[in-house]
């Protein structure tokens, strides 16, 4: 099946001359009649009867207006052909990649977007399974582009859509399946087959570091805490800067003694989507020989109701030695982030990025179209979030004002975990900023954009594998801005 993305206010396919021919007419047909209109998302397949093409079949795909096109659309849009293709079993797969557009850019993003439909989000089903299956061989074509480029450009993208991939399917684990010591034991051997460095740090060790935030959100599970530490340091590459990045790793959620609604709560299961993505993006930063060392920490656990639980009142103290008031104990993925930036920093990391499904304060405002960025100082906010629009992930900063710090403020110890509803998203990144010491830091609230809930053209219900593409775009980058005392 020959897929060609066709824009609203196309003209005449001049880039593929005799395809109305080879279909007997069937596409000058159905676009003049108005049964296929270039609507985004919108196919139409018909048969190769005749001419030089050798598919049996083409499908027209809507790409909607061509002015709106960005990459994250384009790779949409090349998965919602790769599910097309899937659900009817094609053997082989061919995209074409449209003029008008950087060739070598939009084909990498296909290749990724065509990946994504490998994803199977039905593992568990014994029965009744209708994910068909993906082709065999997928041809990402573009004309006029040099072919050795071309293959690198194909090349990036199916190696950053499978590492995304690897996240969504951490992600849709259950919390009886994916405990702590479990994700550890995978990301600690998808990571080392491809040459990373791991170390994982049991409870005895974590507890010799002092990390008293990981292990008071440990301490109500029957499931001991884990820290994994993943190293990515290519020879010949400069001393500094050296990227942290800090994924939440909390595997299920209850909320604690500060117990969440029923009502959705089975989905608390993909509040460790940012330590999947953190390991996922190193494992492509090493496949794609990124040429700057990276240090990724991801604290895992599990937030449970017990009778060692944490309770609100408590007194914390972090391994940095700041202490914090227990106010909400559902509040508990600042507290383990806590502890794993600041461990990151003393691992050598100069520019931090943490990626955490953090707060339902952040849904609210922004919902499932973008992810929050907080960040400082400025030029990181603005690499961080260029990274992102080059990958493909949205991200909207949002503020960090001190007054949200006052919000903060305890009166027995440093800090309170959590200041209630108003500004929630904020207050919880302004926690996080306690433990980076003035550093480049950026935090990536994805609690809206790390799960689908409705199926999509280019998307079944589940995890979405979000930030996964920033984080490699960000080690792949030529230049990160220093620090004013570093430069």
């Amino acid at each position: 099946m020959l897929f060609v993305p066709v824009f609203e206010d196309d003209g005449q396919l001049q880039a593929l001359p005799g395809l109305d021919e080879a279909t007997n007419g069937d596409i000058g047909r159905a676009r003049a009649g108005g049964e296929f209109r270039g609507k985004l998302y919108e196919f139409f397949i018909a048969r190769v009867v005749a001419g030089p093409y050798r598919a049996a079949r083409v499908a027209l795909v809507g790409a909607g207006r061509r002015a709106d096109s960005d990459p994250e659309r384009l790779r949409r849009l090349a998965a919602a052909c790769g599910y097309t293709a899937r659900l009817r079993s094609v053997r082989t797969a061919a995209l074409v990649v449209r003029d008008g557009f950087d060739l070598l850019t939009t084909a990498q993003f296909c290749a990724d977007g065509m990946s994504s439909a490998e994803f199977d989000s039905g593992s568990y089903k014994t029965s009744d399974k209708d994910a068909g299956r993906f082709p065999d061989r997928v041809v990402i074509v573009a004309p006029g582009a040099d072919a050795r480029a071309l293959a690198d450009a194909v090349f990036r993208g199916r190696t950053v859509g499978d590492c995304a991939n690897r996240a969504r399917a951490l992600a849709n684990e259950p919390g009886n399946v994916l405990t702590p010591r479990v994700f550890a034991d995978r990301v600690a051997q998808m990571s080392q087959a491809v040459g990373l460095s791991v170390e994982v740090l049991n409870e005895d060790r974590i507890r010799e570091l002092g990390m008293g935030l990981l292990l008071a959100v440990a301490q109500g599970s029957a499931e001991p805490p884990r820290l994994v530490v993943i190293r990515h340091d290519p020879p010949g590459a400069p001393r500094t800067p050296v990227l942290g990045f800090i994924g939440k790793g909390v595997t299920f959620d209850t909320g604690g003694v500060s117990i969440k609604p029923a009502d959705g709560m089975e989905r608390m299961k993909d509040d460790m989507a940012g330590g999947a993505a953190v390991a996922a993006a190193m494992r492509a930063l090493a496949i794609l020989k990124a040429p700057r060392r990276v240090i990724a920490v991801i604290p895992m656990a599990e937030n449970a109701v017990g009778g060692r639980s944490m309770r609100p009142g408590d007194v914390l103290t972090a391994a940095s030695g700041a202490t914090v008031e227990v106010i909400n104990t559902d509040a508990e993925g600042r507290l383990l982030l806590g502890d794993a930036l600041w461990y990151a920093q003393q691992l050598g990391a100069t520019h931090l990025v943490d990626v955490a499904t953090l707060t339902g304060a952040c849904m609210v405002a922004l919902g499932r179209a973008a992810s929050g960025l907080f960040a400082a100082p400025d030029n990181w906010a603005d690499t961080v979030r260029e990274a992102g629009q080059r990958a493909g992930d949205r991200l909207w900063p949002l503020p960090l004002y001190d007054e949200y710090r006052e919000m903060l403020r305890s009166e027995i110890a440093d800090v309170i975990n959590s200041s209630g509803r108003w500004g929630g998203a904020s207050t919880a990144a302004v926690f996080l900023r306690e433990f980076v010491n003035g550093r480049p830091w950026a935090h990536l609230d994805i609690a809206g954009t790390a799960w689908l809930e409705d199926r999509k053209a280019y998307q079944p219900k589940g995890a979405t594998g979000v930030a996964v593409r920033t984080l490699t775009e960000l080690g792949l980058m030529a230049d990160l801005p220093l620090p004013p005392d570093r430069r």
